[in-house]
């Protein structure tokens, strides 16, 4: 057991990108923050299955090709092998957390 407090913590890109709050042993867990215009480069995972929860804001997350516009309290589930690509297209601040599993420590394939 232990508690991490996700203040003493810093998004990868200073103001944007997630803020792992658990990296393994058997999922990684993380804040992800977005401000307008900023994106995730289309990738995908041999392995794990990823998950976004929108605590805040707007985003949109393209998967396989397809647009979906998530708001505050939604949910979207991408299975391995699912391309995906999200980016804040609003002119507000969009607050997700993040899963993946299983933990992986390299499993990410990045589209060009």
């Amino acid at each position: 057991m232990y508690i991490i407090d996700e203040k003493d913590l810093e998004y990868r890109h200073g103001d944007s990108g997630p803020k792992y709050l658990m990296r393994g042993p058997r999922m990684n867990f993380a804040v992800v923050q977005f401000p307008p215009g900023t994106d995730f480069k289309a990738h995908y995972h041999n392995i794990m299955e990823e998950n976004f929860y929108v605590m805040e804001g707007v985003i949109d997350i393209v998967v396989d090709g397809k647009t979906h516009t998530l708001s505050r309290g939604q949910f979207i589930h991408v299975e391995p092998e699912e391309s995906h690509y999200l980016i804040n297209n609003s002119n507000e601040v969009a607050l997700l957390i993040a899963t993946l599993a299983p933990y992986q420590e390299s499993d990410k394939v990045e589209i060009s």
